[in-house]
């Protein structure tokens, strides 16, 4: 009897003990959290274009509130959220407009940029309207300037990044496969036009992670999580063409941004 009651005395020692620790790894987590100065930068994909709902204040930056930055903000109550990110922007435009609200303090910054530097709308404009084979040239153009200009376009934007915010955590996320080859659309493009823009998406993406490791970042992929999501898919989180707003088209809806960029980012940040 003795020996029960000291074993279950023993035993809530140690689960006593377990509970304090965990609930003090909880309370510190939430802390760092609660912490955090968080900066979101990049173009539409981070704006949230392509969700249907923005803020009408960023007027035609188009920045969302079901966008991955303001979700994560959303559920992790930094202690500041500065969202500047805008529709169309360039690298040029990121160092020019976008990194007012970067400091000394800083400790998270998200981006996504270098699409529109390559010429992505160009692209889908040429590849719906025009042959396979103007489209192809299109995308291989696009190709030699991730391979030959852009490199030293991120890097520019990566040095301000860092000279505002040098003890930030930054993390640089990725563009999604647009297409699911083989899968369920009729008519449109071509799989080998579909192929070849996905492959483009993979040299932007090689491109940029590259810099960013080079830079000390963390990059992101969002191929993972948007793969069995692409356009041609049964459930896809990209819009396709949209002739009603053209702007929304090829970027990600808003369960796009939910359940591919906010885990992608989470698990970075």
């Amino acid at each position: 009897m003795k020996l029960s009651r000291m074993t279950a005395y023993v035993s809530s020692i140690f689960l006593a003990a377990a509970f304090a620790l965990t609930g003090a790894g909880v309370a510190n987590a939430a802390t760092q959290a609660a912490g955090t100065d968080y900066v979101a930068l990049g173009d539409s994909y981070s704006s949230g274009v392509g969700t249907g709902t923005y803020d009408s204040s960023s007027g035609s930056c188009k920045r969302s509130p079901k966008a991955y930055p303001s979700l994560w903000a959303a559920s992790h109550a930094p202690a500041s959220f500065a969202f500047t990110a805008c529709s169309g922007a360039i690298t040029d435009d990121v160092t020019a407009k976008q990194l007012g609200p970067l400091n000394s303090s800083t400790d998270l910054v998200s981006i996504t940029i270098g699409g529109n530097d390559a010429g992505f709308s160009d692209v889908m404009t040429t590849c719906v309207l025009y042959s396979q084979s103007t489209c192809i040239n299109r995308i291989n153009q696009a190709r030699t300037y991730a391979d030959t200009v852009l490199p030293g376009k991120l890097d520019a934007v990566y040095d301000a990044i860092r000279a505002k915010a040098p003890n930030a955590h930054v993390v640089v996320i990725g563009y999604p496969h647009f297409y699911k080859i083989g899968g369920s659309c009729f008519g449109g493009l071509s799989d080998t036009s579909r192929a070849a823009i996905n492959g483009a998406a993979d040299e932007l993406n090689t491109v940029t992670a590259k810099r960013a490791a080079d830079h000390g970042y963390t990059f992101a992929s969002v191929v993972p999580a948007f793969t069995n999501h692409e356009i041609c898919s049964s459930n896809s989180w990209l819009n396709s063409l949209v002739w009603t707003n053209i702007g929304e088209s090829y970027h990600p809806t808003a369960a796009g941004q939910s359940g591919g960029y906010l885990p992608t980012f989470a698990g970075a940040a």
